[in-house]
């Protein structure tokens, strides 16, 4: 049997490999081939949109995947762009939002925003890291969000980000022994609360992030028992779902707006 630890040790020390396996399996590599052979055609919001297979791939790849459906709310964010600091995606205290947005910029480029490479294989690196990350949740939970804590933990500006996230917030709350309760409580309040506890600056130190991971996968095997896996499970497995709810977006939405 593995800890959530030792089980997040098995693929963060072998990311490179996992991610080669991960990229092999058969359906992620269909659609890989897919979304590389069409990406080039795209020459608008509209096209983009357009075609549901390429569409779904760039969502899943930043972490979007929960939102596929709004592609109103998608459409509003790549049309205005962000450039403008008063833009839709700008407002949004959640990054995931402009960074999609800069990715799939057409609002500035137009007709080439497809032409960069972070458009294409910087799009599919995400990709085959995201269903790394959802295999590894299918088996143990705390693994997936160990490894996407990891990844986009160095990136975050303020508690507000943390809040914007079911999945960052999900492990801090855990690691500090913040009751989930919690989030029933004035955004302001709660993102002061994290703001005592934690330094984000921390967060960008390997040894430190780590070391709250590391916590973190100790209080969550304390609190839902320690897993039934072994070595040979993980990366097997369907998505677990991350990101937030309307609700909690429309509230952080307004946060945003406010505070530029």
């Amino acid at each position: 049997m593995l800890t959530t630890a030792a089980a997040f040790d098995l693929t963060a020390n072998n990311l490179t490999r996992s991610l080669e396996n991960t990229a092999r399996q058969p359906l992620v590599a269909r659609d890989t081939e897919y979304y590389l052979e069409n990406i080039s055609n795209v020459t608008s919001v509209d096209d983009f949109l357009a075609d549901d297979r390429l569409y779904r791939y760039a969502m899943k790849a930043h972490g979007l995947e929960d939102m596929t459906y709004a592609k109103a709310f998608m459409r509003k964010a790549l049309e205005e762009g962000i450039d403008d600091p008063q833009s839709f995606a700008n407002s949004l205290a959640d990054s995931r939002y402009r960074e999609f947005v800069e990715v799939f910029n057409f609002q500035r480029y137009g007709a080439t925003a497809v032409a960069f490479d972070r458009t294409k294989q910087g799009t599919v690196d995400l990709f085959v890291r995201q269903t790394l990350e959802e295999d590894a949740g299918a088996q143990n939970e705390a693994v997936r969000l160990a490894l996407y804590f990891e990844r986009k933990a160095p990136e975050l500006e303020s508690a507000y980000g943390i809040l914007a996230d079911r999945a960052l917030l999900s492990v801090v709350q855990t690691a500090l022994q913040i009751p989930s309760a919690s989030s029933q409580q004035n955004i302001d309040r709660q993102a002061e609360t994290i703001t005592d506890r934690i330094d984000l600056e921390d967060f960008k130190d390997p040894e430190k992030l780590n070391e709250f991971i590391r916590r973190f996968a100790a209080l969550w095997d304390a609190q839902n028992g320690q897993p039934s896996i072994n070595s040979s499970q993980i990366l097997i497995g369907a998505p677990l779902e991350l990101g937030l709810s309307m609700d909690l977006l429309t509230q952080l939405q307004s946060i945003g707006s406010q505070r530029r």
